[in-house]
């Protein structure tokens, strides 16, 4: 989420963001030293330039980087940014194409299967569109949700939006008529961190949660077909074994049906086989790294590439050898991309520790009986000491009062 460094692969592009700016070069070979650079912080002369008719001028922020996503072939990119900025890219060659204005801070964003529109989900719980075909169009709201957004995903027959919230929900409405909602995929007992379509199989679903589970759905039915609680793969000595955690990350693997799951703030990434006949998700292993993990993402062609907080190898590449997965020697390529990111390592410096935002997330555990009860006692105690300072009452000793001299007691009269 907001701050942390990112990485984005689709085809031999390969993409870093950090802070206020983004890197872009390609992996197709060691010759290729094709370099992309570009500063949000740049934008606003553009967002002037190209506001909509209803787009209200960009919001007052730091200009970080957010969220980034490319398009299904790869021939898009786009990110949205802290000053409430919709940034549009063309990746054959690298271009700019438009900087729109969005009404809130956005949490995540997706491009639909067919590369028409950018599906773009904010912190108030709504979705809004934007075409890509007309680049400086102004957003359309499709669909809203009573808490945060904190993912969105498209069925790659674009038929279907899904949505993850706050509030343990994953949605799943008609991406024709999105106030008719096919239905709902309940279960996570905390916030529903990421969802992910898987590709070659579209009718499953993965999601995470701040429930620390990994869970499989047929999502057009709403129902769970497994679910993977992830405390259960770690060893009790590990430091991290009782700490809450959510995934920031969803990443799949065609050639293996291979998922990697990255676990916010833990130097680890969970690889998972996806069983499709018996519709289960099957540990495989634990990597785990010496620094702070940032992203990870599949390249079809080579394996998995993870980003870490280490200068000297920002950028590690991990495949599976001896059915083993492990990182391998640097080559020409990572020594390339790597390079490049210690050029321009001040872009990834301030991800350094930052908080994802997932801690903000969590319900707030209170229990209110234990505290009425504790006060109830207080008070009662409290009424039984002033009863014991006061002494006890007149007349209280079982004796009759002496009545006063001469006077008879009266009768009542029949």
């Amino acid at each position: 989420m907001a701050g942390s460094a990112g990485l984005a692969l689709c085809g031999h592009e390969l993409v870093v963001r950090g802070g206020s700016r983004l890197l872009a070069t390609s992996t197709s070979s060691s010759d290729d030293d094709s370099l992309f650079i570009y500063d949000c912080s740049a934008a606003e002369k553009e967002a002037r330039e190209h506001k909509g008719e209803d787009a209200q001028p960009a919001g007052e922020g730091s200009d970080t980087a957010l969220a980034a996503a490319f398009s299904t072939s790869g021939s898009y990119f786009a990110l949205t940014d802290d000053s409430k900025r919709l940034i549009l890219f063309r990746t054959k060659p690298w271009q700019c194409l438009s900087v729109r204005t969005v009404v809130r801070r956005c949490t995540a964003l997706t491009f639909t299967a067919s590369e028409e529109k950018v599906l773009v989900a904010d912190k108030s719980g709504d979705v809004y569109s934007f075409s890509v075909l007309e680049p400086h169009g102004s957003g359309k709201l499709e669909l809203g949700h009573l808490s945060m957004l904190l993912d969105v995903a498209v069925s790659p027959d674009d038929r279907y939006v899904l949505t993850a919230d706050r509030d343990e929900k994953i949605r799943v409405s008609w991406a024709a008529a999105p106030h008719n909602i096919e239905s709902f995929c309940l279960g996570h007992t905390e916030f529903v961190s990421r969802i992910f379509v898987v590709p070659d199989h579209p009718e499953l679903l993965l999601s995470s949660s701040g429930d620390r589970t990994l869970r499989l759905w047929q999502y057009r039915s709403g129902r769970e077909l497994h679910c993977c609680h992830l405390p259960s793969l770690q060893e009790p000595a590990e430091p991290w074994s009782n700490k809450r955690f959510a995934a920031s990350r969803i990443t799949y693997w065609r050639q293996e049906d291979c998922v990697a799951l990255l676990c916010d703030g833990l130097p680890v990434v969970c690889l998972f086989q996806l069983d499709v006949p018996r519709r289960q998700l099957v540990y495989q292993q634990q990597l785990t790294f010496q620094h702070r993990v940032w992203d990870a993402a599949f390249e079809e062609a080579r394996g998995l590439w993870v980003l870490q907080d280490c200068r000297e190898a920002p950028l590690v590449l991990c495949r599976p050898v001896g059915g083993q997965w492990q990182s391998l020697p640097e080559s020409a390529v990572s020594k390339r991309v790597c390079a490049h990111l210690r050029e321009n390592w001040a872009m990834l410096e301030g991800s350094a520790g930052t908080d994802s935002g997932f801690s903000s997330l969590y319900k707030a555990t209170c229990d209110n009986m234990t505290t009425y009860l504790k006060k109830k006692e207080e008070r009662l105690q409290q009424q039984l000491e002033k009863k014991r300072r006061r002494g006890p009452p007149r007349g209280s000793n079982g004796q009759t009062k002496k009545m006063k001299a001469g006077r008879a007691p009266r009768s009542c009269s029949s």
